[in-house]
């Protein structure tokens, strides 16, 4: 019997992990237009005294920052902690970035924290064509 109840508790703790290994992070929501007015009244609410209004971190705060806080106008593939990847901008609003001051918004629902993603990356500049040469 011992025997058994081991055998079911191994089988059972091997299905969940090999589950939990396997899944993957859920798909965001579709870009929207209402997703993006509430990420610009989130970002108004918690983002602008650093980034400021125009996301070019240019505001006393962001001046007082070390590291300044990110400046999202350029390329969105330029970007230090998400290197043009949409899923990275999410983990950094998620998580905050260590030794800098931004902080994590975990305490945002996942919707929320899209939306915030959607909108701030909508700062960024097309990354401009490479020249052709002569």
């Amino acid at each position: 019997m011992k025997r058994w109840l081991s055998m079911i508790m191994m089988l059972t703790l091997l299905l969940f992990s090999s589950d939990f290994a396997f899944s993957q992070a859920p798909k965001p929501p579709a870009k929207s237009p209402e997703l993006i007015n509430l990420g610009k009244k989130l970002y108004d609410q918690n983002c602008s005294s650093c980034h400021g209004p125009k996301g070019d971190g240019k505001t006393p705060l962001g001046n007082a920052l070390k590291p300044p806080p990110r400046d999202f106008n350029i390329p969105l593939n330029q970007w230090t902690h998400s290197k043009g990847d949409l899923k990275k901008v999410f983990d950094v609003i998620t998580k905050g970035i260590p030794n800098t001051s931004m902080v994590k918004w975990d305490q945002l629902s996942e919707q929320e924290r899209w939306a915030l993603t959607y909108y701030v990356v909508g700062f960024s500049t097309p990354t401009p064509p490479p020249k052709k040469k002569k």
